[in-house]
């Protein structure tokens, strides 16, 4: 129950963040993440994604690929979310909220990694949670570049 809460809470975030003014400048390319956990800032994840802002600030995701998953997300489908609202000029130096939730689609427990950040022109920076079954929970820092 507690998953399926936290899943619909970053869903609305993700809307209100969308809501809040009007996007100029946009996160679309290929992009390149790595989340870190403490205490030693050792790399847990590591993947890479195309992002597509939509209208309202949703994204849009293709060519989703783990490349460090860890037992968490050995095996998809995931199923990929999120969100930005952007202020910024239209040379692609947004800045603003980014949120971006990455989900297992077995049946029996799903894991979320859930991201919430910053975009600064082609760096995003941020914190990350994982929850789900025995042994993925976790959090730390990340950082992604667009390529």
């Amino acid at each position: 129950m507690f998953k399926q809460l936290g899943m619909v809470v970053v869903c609305l975030l993700g809307f209100m963040l969308a809501g809040c003014g009007k996007s100029s400048g946009n996160v679309n390319g290929n992009w390149t993440a790595t989340l870190l956990s403490p205490p030693g800032a050792t790399p847990v994840f590591a993947f890479a994604t195309t992002f597509t802002q939509g209208s309202g600030g949703m994204l849009g995701f293709t060519n989703f690929t783990f490349t460090t998953a860890g037992t968490c997300f050995a095996t998809g489908p995931f199923s990929e979310t999120g969100s930005v609202s952007l202020s910024g000029n239209y040379n692609g130096n947004a800045s603003g909220s980014f949120a971006m939730t990455i989900t297992t689609m077995f049946p029996a427990t799903n894991n979320m990694l859930t991201l919430m950040g910053n975009v600064n022109g082609n760096t995003i920076t941020g914190t990350w949670t994982l929850t789900g079954g025995t042994g993925c929970s976790g959090n730390g820092n990340f950082t992604a570049i667009r390529a």
